[in-house]
């Protein structure tokens, strides 16, 4: 298993955030998600333009063994998916921090402050 990088946030929900310039947060699922999940298959996108608060459901990602919702980390509106992976959901399995799904414009990027960090996200983890 990775380690999660220091340079993310990450929810309970196995979701990571990284804050880019002007307020964009990048989100994908974690390493740990998609090594439980096992060998994912279809991943359904949000729409872009869609407003969404935080924690709120708006993806989902299905693999051999099982489906997942996947969470918000931050209030927003949707601005890009990543449509390579739709094609390829099997490029969160490669690389899942590489690998990110959908883009939010923060309506407050301050709610990232919210999340876990990468020491307490390993917490969770091997708890």
């Amino acid at each position: 298993m990775t380690e999660a990088p220091e340079n993310l946030k990450y929810a309970q929900t196995h979701e990571w955030a990284k804050l880019e310039d002007g307020g964009l947060v990048r989100v994908g699922i974690t390493d740990f998600a998609q090594s439980e999940l096992g060998d994912i298959v279809f991943i359904g996108l949000p729409e872009v333009g869609r407003a969404v608060k935080a924690q709120e459901q708006l993806a989902v990602v299905e693999s051999v063994k099982t489906a997942s919702d996947l969470f918000s980390p931050v209030s927003g509106s949707v601005v890009a998916v990543n449509e390579a992976v739709q094609d390829a959901p099997e490029l969160v399995n490669e690389d899942a921090y590489q690998t990110w799904l959908f883009c939010i414009q923060a309506d407050d990027p301050a709610e990232l402050d919210q999340l876990l960090d990468a020491q307490g996200y390993q917490n969770l983890i091997e708890a």
